[in-house]
């Protein structure tokens, strides 16, 4: 019994180990998990080589970007009117057109059926309108007067129209709030086409991080907007900012990618400069064919040919003022300039200015000689003659007394 006892309590223990050793692989069945990552890697794989296709063809690698002179693709207007509509992932490709949007519609067609009324050339663009932020669905930013405006409803359309863009007074059902700061604008309208619905997401994210690096989230306001012409062009991008007289100066670039980004910052925004190879125009009249850039007041900053201008002329007057200046070269060689040769050099060339001074005098004279007559001559001499004839007498006459 006591055999049978202990072997009965050796295979129960025998029994409850191995269910404590199964029990385990049973929880977590580690072959299934070996699978599910084997897919997970698969499926990431699968989205990367999604991602650089559609880069290639769609996005900043595609075999169009800067194949085209970009000055001159703007269309000539004078105020761009945006409305805050949705977000891009809900745009039609037309969204200004769509019957399932009613507010755009609405705005569009009364834009059209007024715009002989309409003094100044009117661009209308809708822009995203998210949860969190200051903007919301019916919203309206005005350029250049940077005004917004609350709330536009369907009903209130054309008082809008009549009001602000055909009189020029302000909103009778709204308060006009001033702007401040930079706004920028990206094309980020995929259901149009899918160049932008590539490029514009991308640089959307990769401004508003360099813009929150450099603290300037109160200053620099980025919003993606729907098609506003030249989808070859993407990514898209205008920026609004005031002059330095307060003017407001709207641009328009094009082939932007986002190592571009940080000049859009600093040099546009920053320093009023124009980026030349990306530029497309700006409101107002389009630029020539080639582009003009240059010519073009900038926002915060000036025309940078008066820029070069201003510093070669300074140049020119350092040259003259630095008589003496040095400028030491390499290998202990130097191109300075000794003060007292070139006051040397200038004794001798005033020298030769006065002895040619004089011989221009002689020259005068002789030819004042030359233009006495003969007779004249002869008459001087003979008068000459007798004056020496008496004064010769006249000695002898006093030796003699």
């Amino acid at each position: 019994m006591r055999i049978a006892n202990s072997s009965r309590c050796f295979i129960t223990a025998a029994t409850h180990r191995l269910v404590s050793l199964t029990f385990p692989i049973a929880r977590f069945p580690t072959p299934t998990l070996a699978f599910t990552f084997g897919m997970a890697s698969e499926s990431d794989n699968l989205s990367t080589e999604n991602h650089n296709a559609d880069d290639a063809k769609y996005g900043f690698q595609r075999p169009e970007m800067f194949t085209e002179n970009l000055a001159g693709t703007v269309g000539a207007y004078d105020r761009h009117v945006f409305l805050c509509y949705k977000s891009p992932e809900a745009w039609p490709s037309r969204v200004e057109g769509s019957d399932s949007d009613p507010l755009p519609k609405l705005l569009s067609s009364a834009l059209k059926a007024r715009k002989n009324e309409i003094p100044l050339k009117t661009n209308l663009t809708v822009y995203e309108g998210r949860e969190g932020t200051e903007f919301s669905d019916g919203d309206l930013l005005i350029f250049p007067e940077m005004i917004k405006y609350r709330g536009l409803k369907d009903s209130e359309v054309d008082s809008f129209v009549e009001d602000v863009l055909v009189n020029g007074k302000p909103w009778a059902s709204g308060v006009p709030e001033v702007l401040t700061g930079s706004h920028v604008f990206v094309c980020a309208h995929g259901s149009r086409d899918r160049r932008c619905g590539v490029c514009g997401p991308v640089l959307i994210e990769k401004l508003n991080e360099e813009i929150e690096f450099r603290g300037l989230k109160d200053q620099v306001f980025v919003n993606a907007c729907s098609h506003i012409g030249g989808h070859k062009y993407a990514g898209n991008v205008i920026i609004y900012s005031p002059g330095q007289d307060e003017k407001i100066m709207g641009h328009w670039y094009g082939y932007v990618t986002p190592d571009d980004v940080p000049a859009l910052l600093d040099q546009h925004i920053g320093k009023g400069e124009i980026i030349t190879h990306l530029w497309r125009g700006q409101m107002g009249a389009p630029a020539e064919e080639g582009g003009k850039a240059d010519e073009h007041k900038l926002p915060n900053g000036d025309v940078k040919k008066n820029k070069k201008k201003k510093h070669e002329e300074n140049n020119t007057q350092s040259t003259k003022e630095d008589v003496a200046g040095c400028c030491q070269g390499v290998n202990g060689f130097s191109c300075c300039k000794d003060g007292s040769l070139d006051q040397n050099t200038v004794s001798e060339k005033n020298l030769k200015e006065t002895i040619a001074h004089e011989k221009k005098e002689l020259g005068k004279l002789s030819n004042w000689i030359e233009s006495w007559e003969q007779s004249d001559v002869l008459t001087a001499v003979a008068v000459v003659g007798a004056v020496a004839t008496v004064a010769v007498a006249y000695s002898f006459y006093r030796r003699s007394g």
